[in-house]
């Protein structure tokens, strides 16, 4: 029976049930091996930053890029941390396995295979085999990463606000050791690419000047995209930045511009990119300089009937191009819209030349009023113009453009040396106008008769410009922004040289939902909506005036009538007193019932919160808690507004409060000085006191 000893129990087979009287080996051997650490749980969902290099073999630099152009961030585990290790970033594994799989991490591992042998070919002196080498460099796309990040075009909409804002912001920067001129004039040619089609197909919005820089928006396919441009200065480059990781950054969102410009363009007609580029190959290093041939080129390509085809197509079909392809086919409905407007317009013009006939018979016959069809056809005309000038086809043009394009129609602007070109052209071209500069290119001469307004960002006139037509204005370029905001043409004397500008106001604050509104943007809604009963200061001034003069030829009758006022004045001040108690009375019933029905509500009101229960009376109260403060912040607005119009009103004698606190205290300081000269002393500094103090 083997090594069986009598009296012992024998050993049951590994493949008996588990039981409690099984050991520790037997059950681990009947229910699985035993888990190794890190292995399961958060500890194997989340991994660290050195634990992700050991897994990819690449260097903490390559990392970064291949993390920015995946779109891969730092994940932070909810709950406990993993390990027990706070403070340390961690990334998913599932984020980590996807980068595994890209094909830019295997070109990574070829380039840095490739810099080895340069790297010994220039160790051995070998420049021939260094320069051959040098020819086969592994290169990349990004086209993959696009596609695979934004499915959509309106995905890749969407995400443009910083894109954009890094692209100009790289546009305005130097050309330093870490950024290459080749990056800045990229840069260069996406902004001028983006402004050129805002500013032609009439998407810009809103405009706003801020210390960072001017704020943008421009609506397409009813998606807004916002973004800054930076002030046209010398740029600080600070030195705790890492311009590398800004420039993996600006690599991927220059495969992404491209994509989309491609698109828009594409549903204009226009074949991308624009040629920009002079007989020499060279672009010329202003941003100004590159917007303008792009907008040029633009114009072109717009203008010419074969700006959608290639040039293998324009070339077989040279021949053709002599003929005239001017007349284009309407479609149906335009020409019903056209029909439809000539009947309207001849017929008020009809009903015009019956009326005058009516009024030779007689003259008492009612008028007919034909202004509203006379309008509106005359309104239609109108849209159909400026819609006409938007590319891309009716259907794709909204109303919204519509507006926009017709504000500044008929408008021609001149920007002096002195105003940024940039921003300032891409809002006046969005709205309809015509722009020209101070400068090389430009389309409008400065003495040019039809332009209306002359922008100039300058405390006084120079004498210069005297010999100018007088037919213009000259206005600040916060003019341009505050009309194309409001949609309205303000009036041009706030904006003139020279004058303290009104308060620039942000087009992105609801005033509705903030529950304050600024005195500027009140006094712009009555200009829209045509109030006009609105008395400035000099009117009420000329009221006063009138009413004195009228005192005074009372005074001047004669002493019979004096009896008679006195008789009038007196039963006149009886019936003034029975009046003001009556007001009384009425005003003290009033402010009584107010007084019950306040009371009333706040007792319900306590009465509903007691009935409340406790996670529903803490969420009231934190909803009460950010209205109050909403008001507060409401009424220390309304009080500095107070303040401010308070020290501005002057008196009868034309000072401000603030010029009268001034002299106070300059009549008082000289007071004292007298009475401390009196005792043999002086409050004055003495010449040797000012220069040790300097």
């Amino acid at each position: 029976m083997g090594n069986r000893v009598k009296g012992r129990e024998k050993k049951k087979s590994i493949k008996a049930a588990s039981h409690s009287k099984m050991g520790s080996k037997r059950k681990l051997s009947r229910m699985g091996k035993k888990q190794k650490k890190n292995n399961a749980g958060l500890e194997a969902t989340f991994v660290g930053r050195s634990k992700c290099l050991k897994m990819l073999q690449v260097t903490i630099k390559d990392f970064r890029r291949l993390c920015i152009l995946k779109g891969i961030y730092p994940r932070e585990p909810r709950g406990r941390v993993p390990g027990n290790k706070k403070g340390q970033t961690f990334y998913h594994i599932k984020d980590i396995r996807a980068i595994a799989h890209e094909p830019i991490l295997e070109k990574f591992r070829e380039f840095r295979a490739f810099m080895k042998k340069i790297r010994r070919a220039a160790g051995r002196n070998e420049k021939d085999e260094a320069l051959r080498k040098n020819a086969i460099c592994p290169t990349y796309t990004l086209h993959h990463l696009v596609r695979e990040r934004y499915p959509r075009f309106l995905d890749a909409l969407s995400d443009l606000d910083d894109a954009l804002t890094l692209v100009y912001l790289f546009a305005a920067l130097p050309t330093t050791t870490t950024i290459k001129s080749k990056v800045i004039s990229s840069a260069k040619k996406l902004a001028a690419a983006w402004g050129a089609y805002c500013s032609t197909a009439a998407c810009i919005t809103k405009s706003f000047i801020s210390v960072k820089g001017i704020y943008l928006e421009a609506t397409i396919q009813s998606v807004a995209v916002r973004w800054i441009v930076p002030h046209s200065f010398t740029q600080f480059m600070p030195e705790d930045v890492d311009y590398r990781v800004m420039t993996t950054f600006f690599e991927f969102y220059e495969t992404l511009l491209h994509f989309v410009l491609f698109k828009l363009y594409s549903d204009l007609g226009v074949r991308y990119p624009l040629q920009t580029l002079d007989s020499n190959g060279e672009v010329k290093g202003s941003t100004a300089h590159i917007l303008g041939a792009n907008l040029r080129n633009l114009k072109n390509a717009l203008d010419t009937s074969s700006s959608a085809i290639t040039k293998v197509v324009s070339e077989a079909v040279e021949d053709d191009s002599e003929k005239p392809t001017d007349v284009v086919k309407k479609s149906k409905s335009e020409k019903k819209k056209e029909k439809a407007l000539v009947k309207s317009v001849g017929a008020a013009l009809n009903s015009i030349e019956d009326d005058s006939d009516d009024d030779d018979d007689d003259e008492d016959g009612d008028d007919i009023d034909v202004s509203g069809p006379l309008k509106a056809a005359l309104e239609s005309m109108a849209n159909d113009e400026a819609r006409s000038t938007i590319p891309g086809g009716a259907a794709m043009v909204d109303d919204d453009a519509v507006k926009r394009r017709r504000l500044f129609a008929g408008l021609t602007f001149f920007l002096a040396r002195e105003v940024p070109r940039g921003y300032i052209e891409l809002v006046c071209l969005a709205y309809g106008g015509k722009v020209g500069w101070e400068g090389l290119n430009s389309p409008i001469a400065e003495n040019d008769p039809s332009i209306t307004h002359h922008i100039v960002d300058r405390p006084r006139l120079p004498s210069s410009y005297d010999a100018l037509p007088k037919s213009r204005e000259f206005v600040q370029p916060q003019w341009v922004l505050d009309c194309s905001n409001f949609m309205f043409l303000l009036p041009v004397a706030k904006y003139a040289v020279g004058v303290t500008l009104p308060p620039h106001l942000s087009p992105w604050v609801d005033h509705e939902e903030e529950g304050y509104k600024p005195a500027y943007a009140e006094e712009i809604e009555r200009l829209k909506t045509g109030d006009v009963n609105v008395t400035t200061s000099d009117d009420k001034d000329f009221e006063e005036i009138d009413n004195g003069d009228g005192v005074a030829s009372d005074d001047d009758m004669g002493g019979e009538n004096d009896d008679d006022d006195d008789n009038q004045d007196k039963s006149q001040g009886e019936t003034d007193a029975d009046e003001d108690d009556d007001e009384d009375d009425s005003e003290s019933k009033d402010e009584r019932i107010a007084r019950r029905r306040q009371r009333e509500e706040e007792e319900a009101h306590a009465l509903a919160k007691t009935m409340m229960s406790r996670k529903a009376s803490h969420l009231y109260g934190r909803m009460q808690h950010g209205i109050n403060q909403k008001k507060a912040q409401v009424e220390a607005l309304k009080s500095r507004r107070r303040d401010i119009e308070h020290t501005k009103k002057k008196d009868d004698t034309g000072k401000t409060p603030l010029k009268k606190k001034v002299e106070r205290l300059k009549k008082e300081r000289s007071a004292l000085e007298k009475e401390y000269s009196n005792t043999g002393g002086t409050m004055k500094k003495s010449k040797k006191m000012r220069r040790s103090e300097s």
